[in-house]
C-alpha cells in the first residue's frame, strides 16, 4: 500500500484531487442551483434549513477544498487531497464497525459505471468476503429516467446496482431507483449503503446509514453530510480512469481490514 504522501502525490497526478478537470463555473452553478431550491442537485436529499449560495461555497471550501474565494469564477478549481484520504479513512472505520456485525447487510450502488464502479467492486467483493450479505433488491424494475425519452433499469453487477438503458450501464444522478429498492425491501433496510450520487442521496434521506463518494459539483451530498444525513461522503473526482482508483480502494480496503 502507498504511504500518506504517495497516495497524496498519485491522487494529485491522476487529478482525482489536487487540481481537477471540473471546471470553477461549473461547481459554481451546481452551487447556486442547489441554493436555489432545484431538486436535480439535492439527489434525493431534503435539508432542514436554508443553505444560500455563500453557505454551500463555504462548506464544499471546508469539506471538499475548493476555492474559496467567491470572486474567482471561471476556470480551475481544486480538490483538497488531504480532505479525500481523512474521508477515506473516516469510511473505512465506518465500514469496517458495520461489518463487526453479526450477518451484516450493505447495498452498493453507482451512478457512475465507468469510473467509480472500479472501488466498489474490490470493496463489496471485500464485504462478501468478511461475511456481508450484498443486497439487490430492485433488479429489473424500470421507470423513465429523468430528462429521457426511454426507459431505464435496475441491473446489478457482482452485486452492485447501476443503470441500464438497452444494454449499456449508464452514468445517472437519479435518486428515484434508491427509493424503490428501499421500497422493495419493506422496511428491512440495510446496515449501510455505499454509494454516489442519487443512490446516496436517497438512502440517507431514508435514514439508511450511508457513506458516499461524491465530486466537488455535487453539493447535495455535502450537505447532506453536514445536517447528518451522511456518514461520511469522499471529495474526488468521480469520473477519472478507472485503474487510477487503484491505491485508493487499496487504502480504503486496508484500512476497513486493521479496523475490524
Amino acid at each position: 500500500m502507498l504511504s500518506r504522501d504517495e497516495l497524496r502525490d498519485h491522487l494529485v497526478y491522476s487529478r482525482i484531487a489536487g487540481d481537477v478537470a471540473t471546471p470553477r463555473e461549473n461547481n459554481l452553478d451546481h452551487y447556486s442551483s442547489l441554493a436555489n431550491g432545484d431538486p436535480y442537485y439535492a439527489l434525493g436529499l431534503t435539508f432542514d434549513q436554508p443553505w444560500s449560495y455563500r453557505d454551500i461555497l463555504a462548506l464544499m471550501a471546508k469539506s471538499a477544498g475548493v476555492v474559496s474565494d467567491p470572486g474567482h469564477r471561471w476556470g480551475q478549481d481544486t480538490i483538497d487531497p488531504d480532505l479525500t484520504i481523512d474521508a477515506i479513512d473516516a469510511m473505512a472505520e465506518r465500514i469496517a464497525a458495520v461489518l463487526s456485525r453479526p450477518e451484516p447487510r450493505i447495498l452498493f450502488a453507482t451512478g457512475h459505471p465507468t469510473g467509480l464502479l472500479a472501488v466498489h467492486l474490490p470493496l463489496a467483493a471485500f464485504c462478501a468476503a468478511r461475511g456481508a450479505r450484498l443486497l439487490s433488491p430492485g433488479e429489473g424494475w424500470t421507470y423513465a429516467g429523468s430528462g429521457f425519452g426511454r426507459p431505464r433499469r435496475i441491473r446489478y453487477l457482482q452485486d452492485i446496482a447501476m443503470l441500464d438503458d438497452r444494454g449499456a450501464l449508464v452514468h445517472t444522478h437519479d435518486a428515484a431507483p434508491m427509493r424503490h429498492m428501499l421500497e422493495e425491501l419493506n422496511g428491512d433496510l440495510p446496515d449501510l449503503v455505499i454509494a454516489d450520487h442519487g443512490w446516496a442521496g436517497a438512502a440517507g434521506e431514508a435514514g439508511v446509514p450511508t457513506v458516499a463518494f461524491a465530486d466537488c459539483n455535487d453539493p447535495g451530498l455535502f450537505v447532506g453530510e453536514a445536517e447528518g444525513k451522511l456518514d461520511v461522503v469522499v471529495p474526488l473526482d468521480d469520473n477519472v480512469l478507472p485503474r487510477y482508483y487503484a491505491p485508493l480502494t487499496e487504502r480504503l480496503v486496508t484500512g476497513v481490514s486493521r479496523a475490524l
